[in-house]
């Protein structure tokens, strides 16, 4: 075996172990003025104001709070990793990463690119998840293989709860879009019938479900008792769709741990019952309502998104 093969191996066999999550800095941290002042003034108003600035401390964004739930983790015996990926130059990334410290996050990879999207990054560093504000970024990641969300503007939450709690919808975010395609095309009568003809055949898979396999291999991995992370399904399914939906997590071995079929009714209310860190939805229209709760992200795959 070549030493290329070998290196290759213990990667695959690394990953398999660990959670890689690969985050923007404008998703980590509230870069919103400064974006402001590269859209009038360009890059040069913008270095000079973040080198100006690099010594104060950036206040924490929308995804701040679910990164240090899950490097938190780590104290437990996991492994999880969280690498930056930003189109800062390293000049001006110098001001994330003084903040990154301040606020005692073991992040210890970042790539700076300046200006050129970083999203190929995020499949060479084998991520599970690529966490953006960037809607062009995180569509070509999709496209690349590598699971992505946009992050939505959202009210941000210091939590301090140990408890990391994951929601997800279910068509074209977990599950391929082929049953979202069938009531797109032909209405909700052909796709209950459908779903009940084809409820002993799994869904495919759709760009979340490897992040989900992940966060499942890293539940086993953690003291039971803890119970350190909480996953839910909220989707707009209901009876008799649901057979479906069971039968696939039990194919692929995957626990999910509470699963609400709420037949149509909008979810914002149900995420805050379950009190998410993250929500992961492919329409605008539901991410929208939910981030007036919890932080969200976009998934734009599927016949939603085309």
């Amino acid at each position: 075996m070549t030493a290329n093969v070998i290196t290759q191996t213990m990667t695959q066999a690394h990953c398999q172990q660990q959670l890689v999550i690969a985050v923007s800095s404008r998703a980590l941290f509230a870069l919103d003025e400064g974006n402001a002042v590269y859209e009038l003034g360009g890059v040069s108003a913008y270095a000079k104001y973040q080198i100006e600035r690099e010594h104060d401390i950036l206040a924490p964004g929308v995804a701040f709070s679910l990164v240090k739930k899950l490097l938190h983790l780590n104290q437990y015996g996991s492994h999880v990793e969280v690498i930056l990926l930003s189109r800062n130059s390293a000049d001006t990334g110098l001001r994330v990463f003084n903040s990154i410290q301040h606020y005692g996050l073991n992040i210890k990879r970042a790539v700076f690119t300046s200006g050129v999207s970083p999203h190929g990054y995020a499949t060479a560093f084998h991520s599970h998840l690529f966490l953006s504000a960037n809607p062009n970024d995180v569509r070509a990641a999709l496209d690349a293989g590598c699971a992505a969300a946009t992050i939505f503007p959202a009210r941000t939450i210091d939590d301090s709860e140990e408890q990391v709690r994951i929601a997800f919808d279910g068509d074209a975010v977990i599950f391929s879009d082929e049953a979202e395609r069938v009531f797109q095309e032909q209405g909700l009568a052909a796709f209950n019938a459908s779903e009940r003809e084809f409820a002993h055949r799994p869904l495919g898979r759709g760009p979340l479900q490897g992040f989900l396999l992940a966060l499942h291999r890293l539940q086993q991995q953690l003291p039971p008792a803890r119970n350190l992370i909480r996953t839910a399904l909220i989707t707009a399914r209901s009876a008799p769709t649901h057979e479906r939906v069971i039968r696939t997590f039990r194919s692929w071995n995957i626990r999910i741990d509470e699963v609400l079929f709420l037949g149509g009714l909008a979810k914002d209310e149900f995420l805050r019952t379950f009190r998410a860190d993250i929500f992961f939805d492919d329409q605008q229209t539901h991410c929208l309502l939910a981030s007036r709760h919890v932080a969200t992200g976009h998934v734009p795959h599927g016949c939603e998104n085309n």
